[in-house]
């Protein structure tokens, strides 16, 4: 099969609310690609790999098609050689010769694909464990579970492969605490309860996941209100499942309230306008959906040793939740 042939193929149409939001095209394709950027837009673009055929004239980056314009992007598939160890900040909360607890930062990806191929959570633990190449998978090692790139919070990488072997059993018997917060768009959201559905790959946008896919996996989720406020909740999640996107995903489409600044599953645009001026100054230019890990737990697969650990989310985020707290009535 050729390099071609192996290409990841996705179709956008531009629509009248993409014309109000963008005002260019590569801004647009680095919020609709989510993990990628503007640079990786760019190089998209010069490789030929950004074309429309009903385009009413030339697409340029720094110009917005017509609505009805429809844009097909390919992106490659991820380059063979291995990550590399990058001197990258690294906030270590746990460590012992078998595995390393991370807090993962907002905006870091966990491990190298395409238009990340540095940067990267698995960048940074190869320079901090420079022997725990091999473990696992050879192109993403140690990693046994993952953050999205927006989401922020506790991780667990394995040091080894016995380790390894151990942890990723945990996940696959869900014998292992993953609690999170997040912030999410509604008034009067529901006290609490079980968010249960099939999830799986979205029929019409490969970017995004969804409840009505045909051969999607059983996913659970249960969560409480922490607190409402006039537009918004704060809201607390523990996942009994482990699919991609899935609080994401069951906040959105079940609920039909999505996280606060959620681009792939909800209006940042939107979101801004109706929390207010206030909260809006407050985001300022975070760029990531406000959901953050706050607790991992887990009975160690070596030590047996039982460990838990939390952290507090983002600045960001936290000083939304004061200005919440310090206004009860929430954004006017």
């Amino acid at each position: 099969m050729s390099d071609a042939e192996n290409n990841e193929s996705f179709t956008f149409t531009i629509t009248e609310e993409d014309k109000n939001d963008f005002k260019r095209l590569d801004q647009y394709l680095a919020d609709k690609l989510v993990d990628q950027s503007r640079s990786f837009v760019k190089m998209l673009f010069e490789k030929g790999l950004i074309t429309s055929k009903n385009a009413v004239k030339k697409i340029e980056l720094k110009k917005f098609p017509e609505v009805g314009t429809i844009i097909n992007v390919l992106i490659p598939p991820p380059a063979p050689a291995d990550a590399l160890p990058e001197d990258l900040p690294l906030e270590i909360l746990f460590e012992d010769e078998h595995l390393i607890i991370v807090n993962k930062a907002a905006g870091m990806v966990v491990h190298p694909a395409p238009g990340n191929y540095t940067g990267t959570l698995v960048n940074a633990i190869l320079f901090h464990c420079n022997d725990i190449k091999g473990v696992g998978d050879q192109k993403r090692p140690g990693i046994v579970h993952r953050l999205d790139k927006g989401t922020s919070g506790v991780m667990v990488v394995a040091k080894n492969q016995k380790c390894h072997e151990g942890l990723v059993k945990l996940f696959s018997t869900h014998d292992i605490t993953r609690r999170y917060e997040c912030i999410a768009m509604g008034k009067s959201f529901p006290a609490g309860g079980k968010l249960e559905s099939t999830i799986g790959r979205h029929p019409q946008n490969r970017l995004k996941m969804s409840t009505e896919a045909k051969s999607g996996k059983h996913a659970l989720t249960h969560y409480r209100v922490l607190k409402q406020y006039d537009k918004v909740a704060h809201v607390e999640l523990k996942l009994e499942t482990g699919r991609t996107h899935q609080i994401r995903v069951h906040l959105s489409q079940l609920l039909y309230r999505p996280i606060l600044c959620d681009s792939l599953y909800g209006n940042p645009s939107e979101h801004l306008q109706r929390v207010g001026p206030d909260l809006s100054e407050i985001i300022g230019n975070y760029e990531h959906p406000f959901l953050h890990a706050k607790e991992l737990g887990f009975i160690h697969p070596i030590t047996n040793e039982e460990l838990n650990f939390t952290t507090p989310p983002p600045k960001t985020f936290q000083n939304i939740l004061d200005y919440l707290n310090g206004n009860e009535n929430g954004p006017a």
